[in-house]
């Protein structure tokens, strides 16, 4: 699939039917750049959307503003944060039912659910009033045995008697409070997807959209979807970036002499390259091919 997001082209992988996590910050509407971006961009043929707990002035500006084009080929399904829990889980089980709907057909689905956190509270929510006991961090054991239940209806389908078998490609948004992202629902969703693009306040600070931490993301499907000399190009970028990662406090006190070591030297001067490749405006547009033409420029 082509997302059109060239952090996740590069870094991610960019194959039909994977299920995918985004982590970012509660409070912290970190997302929304790529979710618009996807929305519109996106090379599906048709989307499913489930904002589940939003606010209702969110709800109207998604809509209205941030899908545009896209609008004419979605479903949008909301349950607004002050609908009741069980109104709120059915909505994220009835995005997930619309896409296997379509995916049925044997048409390729791209399906966001934002978010399983707000999933996760309203099922805490009827867990609690029916007696359950609290667990980890208040979380009732029905939480934990749903979330398997739900995500796992992403992915590749049945080919039909005509031999096309459509996908269903999942982004399911977590949020984490306080940058803690081995909380529960988050620690459990990691565990069930094929990947996680986690999202950083951080980068965010310094105008970075979308405020992608390439170093904190996985892909486990990257492997498969990706031709060698690409995945050469990625390891490369990544220790680069991991290398001014682990010295990037000694670099801004100017305690590091350049010439100390080559491999630093060589990350920070590919670093406004890279950071530059990083960044995505809202209207641009990338393929796989274009994307890692520019990841090659930049390491060259």
């Amino acid at each position: 699939m082509n997302a059109d997001i060239q952090t996740i082209l590069d870094a991610q992988t960019d194959g039909w039917g994977i299920k995918v996590a985004n982590v970012e910050l509660k409070h912290i509407d970190l997302n929304e750049s790529m979710v618009r971006v996807m929305a519109r961009q996106a090379e599906a043929d048709v989307i499913v959307i489930g904002l589940i707990g939003e606010r209702g002035r969110e709800v109207k500006e998604f809509l209205e503003d941030t899908l545009g084009d896209g609008l004419a080929r979605s479903v949008v399904v909301v349950a607004t944060s002050d609908e009741p829990a069980p109104r709120r889980r059915q909505a994220a089980w009835l995005t997930l039912a619309l896409a296997e709907h379509f995916r049925d057909q044997g048409l390729h689905v791209l399906c966001l659910l934002d978010s399983v956190t707000r999933f996760a509270m309203a099922q805490r929510e009827i867990g609690l009033a029916a007696g359950e006991p609290p667990t980890t961090r208040g979380y009732t054991p029905t939480v934990f045995a749903e979330l398997p239940r739900l995500l796992e209806r992403a992915g590749p389908g049945i080919p039909g008697p005509d031999g096309r078998c459509g996908t269903i490609t999942g982004l399911f948004t977590v949020l984490v409070d306080g940058g803690d992202h081995d909380e529960p629902v988050a620690d459990a969703v990691r565990g069930i997807l094929d990947g996680h693009i986690v999202m950083t306040r951080a980068i965010a600070e310094r105008g970075r959209y979308p405020a992608v931490d390439v170093l904190k993301s996985v892909s486990r499907l990257m492997p498969q979807c990706h031709a060698p000399p690409e995945r050469v190009l990625v390891a490369r970028a990544r220790a680069l970036m991991a290398s001014h990662a682990d010295m990037e406090e000694l670099i801004r006190l100017g305690a590091y002499t350049r010439g100390a070591d080559p491999v630093i030297d060589e990350a920070i001067a590919r670093r406004p390259a890279l950071e530059s490749l990083l960044t995505q405006d809202r209207d641009e547009r990338a393929d796989t091919a274009s994307a890692f033409a520019m990841l090659q420029a930049a390491l060259a």
